[in-house]
């Protein structure tokens, strides 16, 4: 089986990711798209980071109904700062069945070379790789394992729905309603007094 890892920090799961992931899953060979949610991007601040658990929580309701899609917590066990070597390792030890690709942005892979051990990935794994606006090419989209995908040019950002979150504004249709629910009853990202 083929699975395409699909890393984010996921800070809310909205609906880009899940088009992107149904791209995947439509116009590639890959069986499952499984979301790793990442407790902390070692690239990233994490000043508005919601709890790795909520973060799951929110892609588990988000995928429920497409067996085909599914949140792993593989990163919650790992040590801190983690790395992406780090977990597709530890999955390709515990899952000796399946053949694993990564999915990434097209500017992760303009920092690719930042990434650790980001040699060892690129020549050992294959990369999907989905426009992203205002992305430049890479060098890296000429490697063999680079498969630049045909996906809408979406630029729907996690930051935008939590602003609008903290501003009482809706989010309805960017991100799934159990989502935009499960948000609105818990509180998260709301300004806190």
């Amino acid at each position: 089986m083929k699975v395409g890892l699909y890393f984010g920090s996921f800070n809310p799961i909205h609906v880009g990711h899940l088009i992107i992931a149904n791209v995947v899953l439509e116009a590639t060979d890959i069986d499952r798209v499984w979301f790793v949610v990442s407790p902390q991007n070692p690239l990233k601040k994490s000043n508005s980071l919601l709890h790795e658990f909520d973060r799951y929580d929110l892609v588990e309701l988000a995928t429920a109904s497409n067996y085909r899609l599914e949140p792993i917590d593989i990163e919650f066990k790992l040590p801190k700062p983690n790395y992406t070597i780090n977990t597709i390792t530890a999955l390709s030890e515990k899952y000796t069945d399946k053949d694993f690709v990564l999915i990434i942005g097209q500017d992760n892979l303009m920092q690719f070379p930042r990434w650790r051990n980001y040699e060892q990935i690129i020549n050992n794994y294959e990369l999907l790789v989905y426009p992203r606006p205002g992305s430049a090419s890479s060098e890296l989209e000429n490697h063999q394992n680079v498969k630049i995908i045909d996906a809408p040019l979406l630029d729907i950002s996690a930051t935008f729905i939590r602003n609008c979150v903290k501003e009482g504004r809706s989010i309805e249709y960017m991100v799934p309603p159990e989502v935009a629910e499960r948000i609105r009853v818990r509180g998260y990202y709301e300004t806190k007094p």
